[in-house]
């Protein structure tokens, strides 16, 4: 039974602490943030700034409730799996491999 509460939790740390991360990404999109608005103009998606930190905002929340998990989980994958795929071709550090690394880490122990 302690087994079970442990992993409760630890699942759930591992997926709010990615979270945290994501929502202010999203608050940054949302307001308009310079330096992510620059970032962005220079890929060519400065018009989808704030449509994006939308749609992050709605896949963390869907991802927090527990009846919607699975498919905050399958929207956050796809977000982060672009992210990063822009990183990667950018010759950067895959930042957004690893939060999603660890986000697969909880959902995967919440699932056991």
């Amino acid at each position: 039974m302690k087994t079970t509460k442990t992993m409760t939790i630890i699942s759930w740390t591992l997926l709010i602490l990615p979270s945290l991360m994501l929502l202010m990404s999203a608050g940054m999109k949302l307001s308009g943030a310079e330096p992510l608005a620059s970032a962005f103009e220079a890929m060519g998606l400065g018009k989808l700034l704030q449509v994006i930190g939308a749609v992050e905002l709605l896949s963390v929340a869907l991802l927090l409730i527990p009846k919607t998990y699975k498919i905050g989980f399958l929207l956050i994958t796809g977000y982060l799996g672009g992210a990063m795929s822009i990183e990667l071709s950018g010759g950067q550090f895959p930042v957004a491999g690893v939060v999603l690394a660890v986000i697969w880490v909880g959902v995967f122990l919440r699932n056991k």
